[in-house]
């Protein structure tokens, strides 16, 4: 017996196959989709104008308008019948992040050994309770007619 849905998804198949070829026949067309970008980085530039340039790199300041930004920079490559991202794209993506999150780069942690004294301490605190615990098991194994 063959369920209702099975029989609509193999309709769908070929429907799905001819789909995929046409769009791998639409060739892209990079200098409309380089002609339309422009407007996404525009459009983005005066959304950021209402962030304080301080909060520029703390995301949860500006992250609706790069969700706007991201479909944008979408819709009009796909417009173009181009993939996104795709190289010209995200060449473009990467100008607006050199112009606004440029100073946004993270600042690496520089580790450094404690002072003498407490590396000391931090190193022969667990060597001592390691012998005192040695010792203690030995002593009460040796002793072990006075725990019966």
């Amino acid at each position: 017996m063959e369920m209702p849905g099975c029989r609509l998804r193999r309709r769908q198949l070929p429907v799905l196959l001819l789909w995929g070829a046409y769009q791998q026949t639409r060739l892209c067309n990079e200098s409309l989709m380089l002609e339309k970008l422009p407007a996404c980085g525009k459009s983005f530039e005066e959304m950021m104008k209402k962030v304080d340039s301080k909060k520029w790199c703390n995301l949860t300041e500006f992250i609706m308008y790069y969700d706007n930004f991201t479909q944008c920079t979408e819709r009009e490559a796909n417009s173009a019948s181009c993939f996104w991202p795709n190289p010209l794209a995200e060449g473009f993506i990467t100008g607006i992040h050199k112009q606004f999150f440029s100073n946004c780069t993270s600042d690496k942690v520089h580790w450094e050994d404690p002072p003498d004294e407490i590396l000391i301490t931090l190193i022969i605190i667990p060597v001592m309770l390691t012998c005192a615990m040695i010792t203690l098991v030995v002593w009460c194994s040796k002793r072990s007619d006075i725990l019966v």
